[in-house]
């Protein structure tokens, strides 16, 4: 998928081919706001202002702007991986969950880095 960032949030775009036009919305927030351009300056420019008229719509209607996530997470794996992340979980002195939680937050800081 493709995406773009503004102010930290995140656009994911596509192309209709029918239409002839770019077309996206905003993702990981309380509402559907979508956004378009002919072009890709256009398609920027309209992500842009689509941020900047939610966030001022939130704030005047003291709305949280982000979406809310509860933290709970069901992954499913083949079982030869759950048994080797119990062992490895085991070997690390951590309960599954924790060592699950511990490797996706590595993998998470890796890519903000980048």
């Amino acid at each position: 998928m493709n995406t773009m960032t503004y102010k930290g949030y995140l656009g994911s775009v596509a192309y209709s081919e029918k239409d002839q036009v770019f077309f996206g919305k905003i993702e990981g927030i309380n509402g559907l706001v979508n956004f378009e351009g002919e072009s890709v300056k256009e398609l920027t420019e309209a992500f842009h202002e689509a941020v900047d008229d939610y966030l001022a719509y939130c704030e005047d209607e003291g709305i949280e702007p982000d979406k809310s996530y509860t933290g709970v997470l069901n992954v499913r794996l083949t079982p030869a991986i759950h048994r080797q992340i119990a062992m490895l979980a085991l070997q690390a002195g951590l309960s599954i969950n924790a060592y699950i939680k511990d490797a996706l937050e590595e993998k998470v800081e890796m890519a903000s880095a980048k």
